[in-house]
């Protein structure tokens, strides 16, 4: 029955812009995390026994995936979990540290920073963001939907219980010598951040939550000793950001939650053992669903109101459609 609803669904809509069908042939990246049953420091210098006991992600790739460049600095993850905190450790190349914003929840994505976005239960709404550049200047964030969904958001809230380490291999804002990069290293208390889970949603082993990090970089000059932002001369301003991520958004745009990777909690202590991932065997039709869900606002934003028949979102010869797909599921 699964299968045919999917079947059924994504034949409605294969004729349509393929906004987050892409999905199906790029699925999000996923990362089993395991047990720590050490003492963590959260300093940003990694140097815990657990920490040496699992993998790093696959390097960030840019935000719209395969279609720009890979980024010219390295960036790499990896968590670990225990009945109190998420952690994790994000390792960044930077060979010209670089940060000014010194006040809490200064929009801190105007300078390189590193970012961290969850969603508990999958569901787009009511989800995080944390941002930290290379002083230890953070922002964090709720917002209750994405903004293309007129979402807020909660600046206000705050990671209660949040403890966050940075650790600089070089020398902040000085342009005269060359630096290595930049650690980060978080626990993010579960107590918090399950607030808009799920009830029963964990943590425990086997647990999925939609995750993904972002990297933004800016393009600099030096001038006069200091780092500038480099000018684009058509302009007159400053080049865009590079945005670069662990699991690619395909458009320039965090807020689409549904494209994050996959976070699953293992019940195994890091390094004794290992774990596969477990697939949702729903991800595809909630693929096709959530293409349906956008078909429909874009419509209301468009009419200002919702469409009452699949014919007003555009769908061409669905009648036609469905009977030669009852032909292939069915036989007849």
């Amino acid at each position: 029955m699964r299968q045919i609803l999917f079947t059924l669904l994504l034949f409605l809509i294969s004729h349509t812009t393929i906004a987050q069908m892409i999905l199906l042939e790029h699925p999000p990246k996923h990362y089993v995390c395991y047990r720590t049953s050490g003492e963590m420091t959260v300093d940003g210098k990694l140097d815990e026994k657990e920490w040496s006991l699992v993998d790093w992600t696959d390097s960030f790739v840019d935000i719209e995936g395969d279609k720009q460049p890979l980024p010219y600095n390295t960036t790499k993850v990896k968590m670990l979990w225990d009945d109190n905190y998420l952690y994790i450790a994000a390792q960044l190349e930077e060979p010209h540290l670089w940060a000014t914003y010194t006040e809490r929840e200064s929009v801190i994505f105007h300078e390189n920073n590193f970012e961290v976005f969850i969603d508990p239960n999958g569901d787009t709404h009511n989800y995080y963001e944390y941002e930290v550049n290379a002083l230890g200047t953070e922002w964090d964030l709720m917002m209750t939907k994405p903004y293309r969904y007129n979402g807020l958001p909660i600046n206000a809230w705050d990671i209660a219980g949040l403890k966050a380490g940075i650790d600089l291999q070089g020398t902040l804002n000085d342009p005269s010598d060359v630096d290595s990069g930049w650690t980060v290293e978080l626990a993010l208390p579960w107590k918090t951040i399950k607030e808009s889970a799920t009830r029963g949603a964990g943590p425990f082993a086997g647990n999925q939550w939609r995750i993904n990090f972002s990297r933004v970089q800016w393009r600099r000059d030096i001038v006069d000793g200091k780092y500038i932002k480099t000018i684009n001369p058509e302009t007159g301003k400053s080049y865009p950001e590079h945005n670069w991520v662990w699991s690619p958004q395909h458009v320039i745009d965090m807020h689409k939650p549904e494209y994050w990777g996959i976070l699953q909690l293992s019940g195994s202590d890091a390094g004794k053992g290992s774990e596969n991932y477990v697939k949702d065997p729903d991800f595809e039709t909630k693929v096709v669903l959530r293409e349906l869900f956008d078909l429909q606002h874009q419509y209301k934003r468009k009419h200002n109101k919702f469409a009452q028949t699949i014919d007003e979102l555009g769908f061409i010869d669905l009648h036609f459609r469905v009977k030669q797909q009852r032909k292939v599921v069915h036989g007849i």
